[in-house]
């Protein structure tokens, strides 16, 4: 069975956006810069983007990707690569270093 990783939402301001959810929620910080953050919550990370870095989108973790042309290697170690389903929606496959 194929895990959902995380999902991302599109926010104008990572900063203002990071510091809402770690206010008003109970999750952690994992990671943050001026482009994205990963936050997690008990049963799931949420990833916080802009724009012009990643398409609003879930992921699912796929241990058989591999580093290729049509995979990307993020700044984290994790290979990915997006699909997208009959409707449009983005879907990202991941696979982090272990």
């Amino acid at each position: 069975m194929d895990n959902i990783d995380h999902i991302a939402i599109q926010v104008k301001n990572i900063k203002k956006s990071l510091n809402w959810y770690l206010k008003n929620f109970k999750c952690k910080k994992i990671y943050s810069d001026e482009t994205w953050a990963f936050i997690e919550f008990e049963n799931i990370k949420l990833a916080l983007v802009v724009n012009q870095q990643h398409p609003p989108h879930f992921a699912i973790l796929d241990k058989k990707i591999v580093l290729d042309k049509k995979t990307t290697k993020h700044r984290d170690g994790s290979i990915s690569k997006y699909i997208s389903d009959l409707d449009g929606n983005y879907i990202e496959l991941i696979k982090y270093e272990e």
